[in-house]
Protein backbone atom coordinates (compact mmCIF):
# COMPACT_ATOMS: atom_id res chain seq x y z
CA UNK A 1 0.00 0.00 0.00
CA UNK A 2 1.74 3.52 -1.13
CA UNK A 3 2.06 5.74 1.91
CA UNK A 4 -1.23 7.92 2.44
CA UNK A 5 -1.32 11.55 0.79
CA UNK A 6 -0.23 14.48 3.16
CA UNK A 7 -2.86 16.48 4.18
CA UNK A 8 -1.56 19.75 2.18
CA UNK A 9 -1.57 17.42 -0.65
CA UNK A 10 -5.13 16.78 -0.56
CA UNK A 11 -5.92 20.62 0.37
CA UNK A 12 -4.11 21.40 -2.81
CA UNK A 13 -5.84 18.82 -4.83
CA UNK A 14 -9.50 19.86 -3.92
CA UNK A 15 -8.75 23.28 -4.11
CA UNK A 16 -7.66 23.03 -7.42
CA UNK A 17 -10.29 20.84 -8.75
CA UNK A 18 -12.67 22.81 -10.04
CA UNK A 19 -9.91 24.76 -12.29
CA UNK A 20 -8.50 21.29 -13.90
CA UNK A 21 -12.03 19.55 -14.28
CA UNK A 22 -13.05 23.14 -16.41
CA UNK A 23 -10.12 22.29 -18.82
CA UNK A 24 -9.68 18.60 -18.28
CA UNK A 25 -9.91 17.89 -22.00
CA UNK A 26 -7.52 20.12 -23.05
CA UNK A 27 -5.29 18.61 -20.17
CA UNK A 28 -5.74 15.00 -21.62
CA UNK A 29 -5.42 15.96 -24.94
CA UNK A 30 -1.95 17.87 -23.90
CA UNK A 31 -0.55 14.96 -22.22
CA UNK A 32 -1.09 12.34 -25.00
CA UNK A 33 0.54 14.92 -27.86
CA UNK A 34 3.52 14.88 -24.90
CA UNK A 35 3.68 11.40 -24.22
CA UNK A 36 3.52 10.17 -27.76
CA UNK A 37 6.64 12.40 -28.71
CA UNK A 38 8.03 8.76 -27.30
CA UNK A 39 7.50 6.04 -30.01
CA UNK A 40 8.39 3.46 -28.35
CA UNK A 41 5.60 4.80 -25.37
CA UNK A 42 2.92 5.65 -28.28
CA UNK A 43 3.25 1.56 -29.12
CA UNK A 44 2.02 0.79 -26.26
CA UNK A 45 -1.35 2.11 -26.92
CA UNK A 46 -4.70 1.39 -28.89
CA UNK A 47 -5.18 4.22 -31.18
CA UNK A 48 -8.43 3.45 -32.48
CA UNK A 49 -9.89 5.19 -29.22
CA UNK A 50 -7.16 8.12 -29.81
CA UNK A 51 -8.63 8.88 -33.14
CA UNK A 52 -12.57 9.10 -31.97
CA UNK A 53 -11.03 11.19 -28.81
CA UNK A 54 -13.15 9.09 -26.60
CA UNK A 55 -9.77 8.10 -24.52
CA UNK A 56 -9.00 12.08 -23.95
CA UNK A 57 -12.84 12.43 -22.78
CA UNK A 58 -12.32 8.76 -20.51
CA UNK A 59 -9.21 10.19 -19.00
CA UNK A 60 -10.21 13.59 -18.19
CA UNK A 61 -13.71 12.27 -16.55
CA UNK A 62 -10.91 9.41 -14.27
CA UNK A 63 -8.60 12.91 -13.54
CA UNK A 64 -11.63 14.80 -12.31
CA UNK A 65 -13.64 11.77 -10.26
CA UNK A 66 -10.21 11.20 -8.75
CA UNK A 67 -9.53 14.94 -7.48
CA UNK A 68 -13.45 14.80 -6.19
CA UNK A 69 -13.10 11.87 -4.04
CA UNK A 70 -9.36 12.42 -3.34
CA UNK A 71 -10.52 11.89 0.80
CA UNK A 72 -12.74 9.20 -0.24
CA UNK A 73 -10.47 6.93 -2.70
CA UNK A 74 -12.70 3.44 -1.99
CA UNK A 75 -15.26 4.69 -4.29
CA UNK A 76 -12.30 4.42 -6.93
CA UNK A 77 -12.06 0.57 -6.78
CA UNK A 78 -13.91 -0.26 -9.74
CA UNK A 79 -11.89 2.08 -11.96
CA UNK A 80 -8.87 1.19 -10.36
CA UNK A 81 -9.17 -2.34 -11.22
CA UNK A 82 -10.72 -1.79 -14.77
CA UNK A 83 -7.48 0.47 -15.37
CA UNK A 84 -5.01 -2.31 -14.19
CA UNK A 85 -6.75 -5.00 -15.98
CA UNK A 86 -5.79 -2.69 -19.35
CA UNK A 87 -2.53 -2.21 -18.66
CA UNK A 88 -2.37 -6.17 -18.07
CA UNK A 89 -3.60 -6.33 -21.15
CA UNK A 90 -1.47 -3.95 -23.02
CA UNK A 91 1.41 -5.45 -21.10
CA UNK A 92 2.25 -1.72 -19.51
CA UNK A 93 5.06 -2.72 -17.26
CA UNK A 94 6.20 0.04 -14.02
CA UNK A 95 9.06 1.85 -15.98
CA UNK A 96 5.97 3.50 -17.99
CA UNK A 97 4.74 5.49 -15.15
CA UNK A 98 7.68 7.92 -15.04
CA UNK A 99 6.61 9.09 -18.85
CA UNK A 100 3.00 9.29 -18.19
CA UNK A 101 3.69 11.38 -14.87
CA UNK A 102 6.13 13.69 -16.83
CA UNK A 103 3.80 13.98 -19.45
CA UNK A 104 1.14 14.98 -17.10
CA UNK A 105 2.40 17.41 -14.99
CA UNK A 106 3.96 18.85 -18.57
CA UNK A 107 -0.02 19.11 -19.56
CA UNK A 108 -1.52 20.86 -16.52
CA UNK A 109 1.61 22.94 -16.44
CA UNK A 110 0.47 24.29 -20.33
CA UNK A 111 -3.36 24.68 -20.02
CA UNK A 112 -3.46 26.25 -16.35
CA UNK A 113 -0.33 28.23 -17.20
CA UNK A 114 0.41 30.58 -14.29
CA UNK A 115 -2.21 28.79 -12.05
CA UNK A 116 0.11 26.04 -12.43
CA UNK A 117 2.68 26.95 -9.29
CA UNK A 118 5.37 24.85 -7.90
CA UNK A 119 2.98 24.01 -5.51
CA UNK A 120 0.54 23.15 -6.99
CA UNK A 121 2.30 20.76 -9.75
CA UNK A 122 3.92 19.18 -6.43
CA UNK A 123 0.14 17.75 -4.91
CA UNK A 124 -0.63 16.88 -8.39
CA UNK A 125 2.71 14.86 -8.75
CA UNK A 126 2.10 13.30 -5.52
CA UNK A 127 -1.63 12.32 -6.06
CA UNK A 128 -0.45 11.10 -9.20
CA UNK A 129 2.14 8.88 -7.92
CA UNK A 130 -0.46 7.61 -4.28
CA UNK A 131 -2.16 6.41 -7.50
CA UNK A 132 0.33 5.01 -9.97
CA UNK A 133 1.76 2.85 -6.71
CA UNK A 134 -2.00 1.48 -6.36
CA UNK A 135 -2.36 0.21 -9.86
CA UNK A 136 1.47 -0.79 -9.53
CA UNK A 137 1.09 -3.04 -6.77
CA UNK A 138 -2.43 -4.23 -8.20
CA UNK A 139 -1.19 -5.34 -11.56
CA UNK A 140 2.16 -7.27 -9.79
CA UNK A 141 -0.66 -8.99 -8.16
CA UNK A 142 -2.59 -10.09 -10.81
CA UNK A 143 0.83 -11.29 -13.08
CA UNK A 144 1.91 -13.16 -9.54
CA UNK A 145 -1.60 -15.06 -9.76
CA UNK A 146 -1.48 -15.87 -13.96
CA UNK A 147 1.78 -16.49 -13.69
CA UNK A 148 0.67 -19.19 -10.76
CA UNK A 149 -2.11 -20.85 -12.78
CA UNK A 150 -1.54 -23.28 -15.22
CA UNK A 151 -1.24 -22.11 -18.61
CA UNK A 152 -0.58 -18.68 -17.41
CA UNK A 153 2.41 -16.65 -19.03
CA UNK A 154 3.41 -12.80 -19.40
CA UNK A 155 3.82 -10.69 -22.07
CA UNK A 156 3.32 -11.21 -25.49
CA UNK A 157 2.66 -15.06 -26.84
CA UNK A 158 2.32 -16.89 -30.05
CA UNK A 159 -1.15 -18.06 -31.12
CA UNK A 160 -1.87 -19.99 -34.56
CA UNK A 161 -5.34 -20.12 -35.90
CA UNK A 162 -6.42 -23.42 -35.50
CA UNK A 163 -9.81 -22.81 -36.97
CA UNK A 164 -12.01 -19.78 -39.08
CA UNK A 165 -15.76 -19.91 -39.14
CA UNK A 166 -17.94 -17.62 -40.75
CA UNK A 167 -20.47 -17.14 -38.15
CA UNK A 168 -22.73 -14.25 -39.64
CA UNK A 169 -22.91 -11.72 -43.05
CA UNK A 170 -20.76 -9.69 -40.14
CA UNK A 171 -18.98 -12.18 -37.75
CA UNK A 172 -16.49 -14.31 -37.90
CA UNK A 173 -14.95 -16.83 -35.27
CA UNK A 174 -11.12 -17.48 -35.03
CA UNK A 175 -9.86 -20.63 -32.36
CA UNK A 176 -6.44 -20.22 -31.40
CA UNK A 177 -3.64 -22.60 -30.22
CA UNK A 178 -0.69 -21.48 -28.38
CA UNK A 179 2.31 -22.18 -31.44
CA UNK A 180 4.26 -23.41 -28.06
CA UNK A 181 1.80 -26.38 -27.92
CA UNK A 182 1.83 -25.77 -23.98
CA UNK A 183 -2.24 -25.31 -21.83
CA UNK A 184 -3.73 -22.04 -21.80
CA UNK A 185 -4.65 -20.06 -19.00
CA UNK A 186 -8.36 -20.51 -18.34
CA UNK A 187 -9.96 -17.61 -18.38
CA UNK A 188 -13.25 -15.95 -16.38
CA UNK A 189 -15.98 -16.43 -18.90
CA UNK A 190 -16.46 -12.38 -20.29
CA UNK A 191 -12.49 -11.61 -20.18
CA UNK A 192 -11.26 -10.48 -23.57
CA UNK A 193 -7.72 -11.10 -25.15
CA UNK A 194 -5.68 -7.88 -26.22
CA UNK A 195 -3.80 -8.52 -29.86
CA UNK A 196 -0.87 -6.94 -31.62
CA UNK A 197 -1.26 -7.08 -34.88
CA UNK A 198 1.06 -6.41 -37.77
CA UNK A 199 -0.87 -4.84 -40.38
CA UNK A 200 0.13 -3.69 -44.04
CA UNK A 201 -1.57 -0.58 -43.95
CA UNK A 202 -1.42 0.86 -40.55
CA UNK A 203 1.16 -0.87 -39.08
CA UNK A 204 1.36 -2.45 -35.96
CA UNK A 205 -2.17 -1.90 -33.76
CA UNK A 206 -3.45 -3.48 -30.53
CA UNK A 207 -7.06 -4.72 -30.32
CA UNK A 208 -9.39 -6.25 -27.37
CA UNK A 209 -11.32 -9.03 -28.27
CA UNK A 210 -13.87 -11.05 -26.21
CA UNK A 211 -13.28 -14.70 -25.55
CA UNK A 212 -16.36 -16.60 -26.75
CA UNK A 213 -15.61 -19.69 -25.20
CA UNK A 214 -15.97 -21.34 -21.94
CA UNK A 215 -12.58 -21.82 -20.26
CA UNK A 216 -10.79 -24.90 -21.64
CA UNK A 217 -6.78 -25.80 -20.95
CA UNK A 218 -6.36 -25.74 -24.93
CA UNK A 219 -7.95 -22.57 -26.78
CA UNK A 220 -9.73 -19.61 -27.25
CA UNK A 221 -11.81 -18.26 -29.53
CA UNK A 222 -13.05 -15.11 -30.52
CA UNK A 223 -15.56 -13.53 -32.36
CA UNK A 224 -15.03 -10.63 -34.50
CA UNK A 225 -17.82 -8.09 -36.21
CA UNK A 226 -16.16 -6.90 -39.39
CA UNK A 227 -16.19 -2.64 -39.14
CA UNK A 228 -15.66 -0.95 -42.17
CA UNK A 229 -15.67 2.13 -40.75
CA UNK A 230 -13.08 1.22 -38.17
CA UNK A 231 -9.52 1.52 -37.71
CA UNK A 232 -8.50 -1.79 -39.23
CA UNK A 233 -8.28 -4.43 -36.70
CA UNK A 234 -11.22 -6.12 -37.42
CA UNK A 235 -10.81 -6.15 -41.32
CA UNK A 236 -7.18 -7.21 -41.10
CA UNK A 237 -8.55 -10.35 -39.26
CA UNK A 238 -11.55 -10.79 -42.03
CA UNK A 239 -9.38 -10.53 -45.06
CA UNK A 240 -6.16 -11.60 -44.08
CA UNK A 241 -6.05 -14.08 -41.36
CA UNK A 242 -6.76 -17.55 -42.46
CA UNK A 243 -6.02 -20.80 -40.63
CA UNK A 244 -2.47 -20.65 -40.11
CA UNK A 245 -1.76 -17.34 -38.90
CA UNK A 246 0.35 -16.76 -36.20
CA UNK A 247 -1.11 -13.81 -33.65
CA UNK A 248 -0.09 -12.59 -30.61
CA UNK A 249 -1.82 -12.01 -27.45
CA UNK A 250 -1.02 -10.98 -23.73
CA UNK A 251 -3.27 -13.14 -20.97
CA UNK A 252 -6.77 -13.14 -20.62
CA UNK A 253 -7.86 -9.52 -19.28
CA UNK A 254 -11.19 -7.95 -17.61
CA UNK A 255 -13.18 -7.16 -14.56
CA UNK A 256 -16.43 -8.36 -16.53
CA UNK A 257 -17.01 -11.94 -16.23
CA UNK A 258 -19.35 -14.36 -14.46
CA UNK A 259 -18.53 -15.55 -10.86
CA UNK A 260 -17.21 -19.09 -10.36
CA UNK A 261 -20.26 -19.66 -8.12
CA UNK A 262 -23.15 -17.68 -9.17
CA UNK A 263 -25.33 -16.69 -6.60
CA UNK A 264 -28.64 -15.75 -8.03
CA UNK A 265 -30.71 -16.16 -11.30
CA UNK A 266 -28.25 -14.68 -14.31
CA UNK A 267 -29.59 -12.88 -17.55
CA UNK A 268 -27.18 -12.43 -20.18
CA UNK A 269 -28.48 -9.53 -22.46
CA UNK A 270 -26.53 -8.50 -25.58
CA UNK A 271 -26.95 -6.55 -28.63
CA UNK A 272 -25.20 -6.86 -31.61
CA UNK A 273 -21.34 -8.70 -31.31
CA UNK A 274 -21.79 -8.34 -27.78
CA UNK A 275 -22.96 -11.73 -27.28
CA UNK A 276 -19.38 -12.72 -27.33
CA UNK A 277 -18.90 -12.76 -23.74
CA UNK A 278 -22.47 -13.57 -23.11
CA UNK A 279 -21.66 -17.27 -25.26
CA UNK A 280 -18.36 -17.71 -23.08
CA UNK A 281 -21.06 -17.15 -20.11
CA UNK A 282 -23.95 -19.55 -21.73
CA UNK A 283 -21.41 -22.68 -22.74
CA UNK A 284 -20.06 -22.57 -18.93
CA UNK A 285 -23.24 -22.40 -17.08
CA UNK A 286 -24.06 -25.34 -19.57
CA UNK A 287 -21.28 -27.32 -18.33
CA UNK A 288 -20.51 -26.30 -14.79
CA UNK A 289 -24.23 -24.90 -13.40
CA UNK A 290 -27.14 -27.36 -13.94
CA UNK A 291 -29.59 -25.77 -11.78
CA UNK A 292 -28.92 -22.02 -12.51
CA UNK A 293 -31.45 -20.19 -14.12
CA UNK A 294 -30.63 -18.15 -16.83
CA UNK A 295 -32.54 -15.78 -19.33
CA UNK A 296 -30.43 -15.52 -22.96
CA UNK A 297 -31.70 -12.27 -24.74
CA UNK A 298 -30.02 -10.97 -27.58
CA UNK A 299 -30.89 -8.05 -30.06
CA UNK A 300 -29.81 -8.44 -33.22
CA UNK A 301 -30.28 -6.35 -36.80
CA UNK A 302 -31.30 -9.24 -38.91
CA UNK A 303 -31.57 -12.87 -39.39
CA UNK A 304 -28.27 -12.82 -41.58
CA UNK A 305 -25.87 -10.46 -39.35
CA UNK A 306 -27.47 -12.97 -36.26
CA UNK A 307 -24.24 -15.08 -35.41
CA UNK A 308 -24.16 -18.31 -33.50
CA UNK A 309 -28.08 -18.36 -32.81
CA UNK A 310 -28.32 -22.79 -33.29
CA UNK A 311 -25.33 -23.14 -31.10
CA UNK A 312 -26.60 -20.70 -28.29
CA UNK A 313 -29.84 -22.72 -28.70
CA UNK A 314 -28.43 -26.05 -28.57
CA UNK A 315 -27.04 -24.96 -25.17
CA UNK A 316 -30.21 -23.92 -23.54
CA UNK A 317 -31.54 -27.05 -24.54
CA UNK A 318 -28.89 -29.31 -23.06
CA UNK A 319 -28.98 -26.87 -19.90
CA UNK A 320 -32.53 -27.18 -19.54
CA UNK A 321 -32.90 -24.07 -16.94
CA UNK A 322 -32.04 -21.58 -19.73
CA UNK A 323 -34.10 -18.97 -22.07
CA UNK A 324 -33.46 -18.38 -24.94
CA UNK A 325 -35.13 -14.56 -26.64
CA UNK A 326 -33.94 -13.03 -29.34
CA UNK A 327 -35.14 -9.48 -30.95
CA UNK A 328 -34.72 -8.30 -34.63
CA UNK A 329 -34.35 -4.16 -34.75
CA UNK A 330 -35.23 -4.64 -38.72
CA UNK A 331 -35.88 -7.71 -39.67
CA UNK A 332 -34.43 -8.81 -43.30
CA UNK A 333 -36.80 -10.06 -46.19
CA UNK A 334 -36.77 -13.86 -44.70
CA UNK A 335 -37.47 -12.95 -41.82
CA UNK A 336 -40.59 -14.18 -39.55
CA UNK A 337 -40.89 -13.69 -36.01
CA UNK A 338 -41.43 -17.28 -34.18
CA UNK A 339 -39.78 -19.03 -36.93
CA UNK A 340 -36.17 -17.21 -37.36
CA UNK A 341 -36.17 -15.25 -34.23
CA UNK A 342 -38.72 -14.20 -31.21
CA UNK A 343 -39.46 -11.09 -31.57
CA UNK A 344 -39.82 -8.15 -33.73
CA UNK A 345 -38.16 -4.85 -32.72
CA UNK A 346 -36.09 -3.83 -29.78
CA UNK A 347 -35.43 -5.00 -26.34
CA UNK A 348 -37.54 -3.17 -23.70
CA UNK A 349 -36.90 -3.00 -19.78
CA UNK A 350 -40.98 -3.90 -19.74
CA UNK A 351 -40.41 -6.99 -21.58
CA UNK A 352 -37.22 -7.63 -18.81
CA UNK A 353 -39.89 -7.67 -16.13
CA UNK A 354 -42.36 -9.52 -17.33
CA UNK A 355 -40.36 -12.24 -18.92
CA UNK A 356 -36.92 -12.51 -16.78
CA UNK A 357 -36.44 -13.57 -13.15
CA UNK A 358 -36.08 -9.56 -12.80
CA UNK A 359 -36.34 -9.24 -8.82
CA UNK A 360 -33.95 -11.70 -8.18
CA UNK A 361 -31.48 -11.90 -10.87
CA UNK A 362 -27.59 -10.52 -11.76
CA UNK A 363 -28.13 -9.10 -15.10
CA UNK A 364 -24.72 -9.08 -17.43
CA UNK A 365 -24.71 -6.57 -20.73
CA UNK A 366 -22.54 -6.33 -23.53
CA UNK A 367 -23.41 -4.27 -26.79
CA UNK A 368 -22.28 -0.91 -28.27
CA UNK A 369 -22.36 1.92 -26.36
CA UNK A 370 -26.52 2.95 -27.09
CA UNK A 371 -27.39 -0.32 -26.25
CA UNK A 372 -25.49 0.12 -22.99
CA UNK A 373 -26.56 3.74 -22.26
CA UNK A 374 -30.21 2.56 -22.91
CA UNK A 375 -30.02 -0.44 -20.32
CA UNK A 376 -27.74 0.51 -17.78
CA UNK A 377 -29.46 3.28 -16.96
CA UNK A 378 -33.17 1.87 -17.47
CA UNK A 379 -32.57 -1.17 -15.22
CA UNK A 380 -31.59 1.13 -12.36
CA UNK A 381 -34.65 3.11 -12.97
CA UNK A 382 -36.54 -0.06 -12.66
CA UNK A 383 -34.50 -0.92 -9.47
CA UNK A 384 -32.10 -3.12 -10.37
CA UNK A 385 -29.59 -2.68 -7.21
CA UNK A 386 -26.45 -1.69 -9.05
CA UNK A 387 -24.56 -4.45 -7.44
CA UNK A 388 -27.13 -6.60 -9.93
CA UNK A 389 -25.64 -4.65 -12.60
CA UNK A 390 -22.64 -6.53 -14.87
CA UNK A 391 -21.64 -4.60 -18.08
CA UNK A 392 -19.06 -4.24 -20.25
CA UNK A 393 -18.10 -1.81 -23.03
CA UNK A 394 -16.13 -2.07 -26.53
CA UNK A 395 -13.84 1.64 -25.84
CA UNK A 396 -12.81 3.55 -22.84
CA UNK A 397 -15.28 3.76 -20.10
CA UNK A 398 -16.97 6.85 -18.71
CA UNK A 399 -19.79 7.68 -16.13
CA UNK A 400 -22.49 8.63 -19.27
CA UNK A 401 -22.89 5.38 -19.91
CA UNK A 402 -25.24 4.86 -16.26
CA UNK A 403 -27.34 8.46 -17.08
Amino acid sequence: MPKPLSAETIACVKATAPAVAAVAPQITKAMYGRLFQDAHIKALFNHANQATGKQHHALAGAIVAYAQNIENLEVLGPAVERMAQKHIGYNILPEHYPYVAKALLGAIGDVLGEAATDEVLAAWGEAYWFLADLLKDREQAIRDEIEAASGGWTGWRPFVVAEKTVESTLITSFVLRPVDGGKVLRHKPGQYLTFRLDTPDRGEIKRHYSISNAPNDEAYRISVKREDGGQGGSRFLHDLVEVGTVLETTPPAGEFFLPQAPERPVVLLSGGVGLTPMVAMLETIAQRHPQLETAFVHGALDGPSHAMDGHVRALAKAHGKTSVATFYARPAANDEAGRTHDHDGLITVDWLKANTPFEAADFFLCGPRPFLKAFVGGLSRAGVASERIHYEFFGPADEALAV
